[in-house]
């Protein structure tokens, strides 16, 4: 899987795009005593960036349903950055549910993905109150994790800023402008570099309600993706994610329909929540949804995350570093021109 090729010294790191897989990489280069500059073309709310739309689960086991096994290996990795960086991140593991029309689904799913055990529905009653009587029996993956996006990034640029890196906000760098060893993270804006990348739509809703009480995300079971209910804390949930081959930034009336549909399947309660936001990204996907470290000379590209961004970051940012001080290669990931 490994093999290894020059080292790149600790020559100053320049960084392009302070979404998640940017800040990981400036947060592990600056930790590591590279003098870091993280650049960013919005300002620091990030609300243009994929990144202010995502979902944030940590759940590797759970998308080996849909997912080939470098996501897994590498989101299992990690799980163990997000630990040793940001103990604070809820590892309350993750819950698969469906209802009887759906069961063929639900076994489907259960056969693919490991990690997780069977809980009838006095075990599910007992993990989340909430849902007592509404579904006979889950899968409870107890190991897996969320973060809510927007409270994280703020968070990882200030433990880069911290390790002595520095962030420029409003910053319309390239990486012809930059001189030694530059890192793009700039998703779809890098298509000028990497032509196959697209944009997949993901739509989300966030809905606020006193009457319902969660402890970690619920996956439910659905015919064409699956949806899931993400506590937000406060009262607040957010609804995901839709999957759609299209890259403008519209909720469609279908979408809303059953995310808000997915939302009431899970807890009828739901119906009386108020609709807080509607909202889309356009995750960068290859076409064959895998992410990618391409490596040409000084510069290296680190893109196509896909819907994994906040599970696959901190691991790419990790294979980065090893390469820029072992010269260490992971063959599923990485090219070298």
């Amino acid at each position: 899987m490994y093999q290894t090729l020059r080292p790149r010294g600790d020559s100053p790191v320049s960084i392009i795009g302070a979404g998640i897989a940017g800040a990981w990489q400036a947060l592990l280069f600056a930790q590591a005593g590279h003098a870091v500059t993280l650049h960013e073309r919005s300002d620091a709310a990030m609300t243009d960036a994929t990144s202010h739309w995502a979902g944030g689960m940590l759940a590797p086991w759970c998308e080996a349903e849909a997912s080939e096994p470098v996501i897994s290996r590498l989101g299992i990795r990690s799980l163990s950055l997000w630990r040793e960086h940001f103990p604070q991140t809820p590892f309350n593991g993750s819950l698969v549910v469906a209802h009887p029309r759906d069961r063929a689904d639900f076994e489907r799913f259960a056969r693919l993905t490991t990690g997780h055990r069977r809980l009838d529905a006095e075990g599910v009653s007992d993990l989340e109150p909430s849902l007592e009587g509404r579904f006979r029996d889950a899968l409870f993956y107890p190991d897996e994790g969320h973060v809510e996006p927007r409270r994280v990034l703020p968070q990882l640029h200030a433990a880069i800023a911290k390790a002595g890196g520095s962030i420029q906000f409003n910053s319309e760098a390239t990486t012809d402008d930059l001189d030694g060893l530059v890192i793009d993270c700039r998703g779809l804006a890098a298509r000028d570099r990497a032509p196959s990348l697209r944009g997949v739509k993901g739509e989300m809703i966030v809905i606020e309600t006193a009457e319902v009480e969660l402890s970690r995300p619920v996956r439910l079971i659905h015919p064409r993706w699956p949806l899931y209910v993400i506590p937000r804390g406060d009262g607040r949930f957010m609804l995901g994610a839709t999957s759609i081959e299209a890259e403008d930034r519209d909720v469609s009336v279908r979408s809303a329909l059953e995310l808000l549909g997915a939302a009431y399947a899970v807890h009828p309660a739901f119906a009386e929540a108020r609709i807080v936001e509607f909202g889309s990204g356009l995750r960068p996907a290859f076409p064959d949804n895998l992410p990618k470290i391409a490596i040409d000379k000084e510069q290296i590209s680190v893109n196509g995350l896909y819907r994994h961004g906040f599970l696959l970051a901190p691991a790419l940012a990790e294979l980065t570093l090893s390469f820029v001080a072992r010269g260490e290669i992971d063959n599923e990931v990485m090219q070298c021109a």
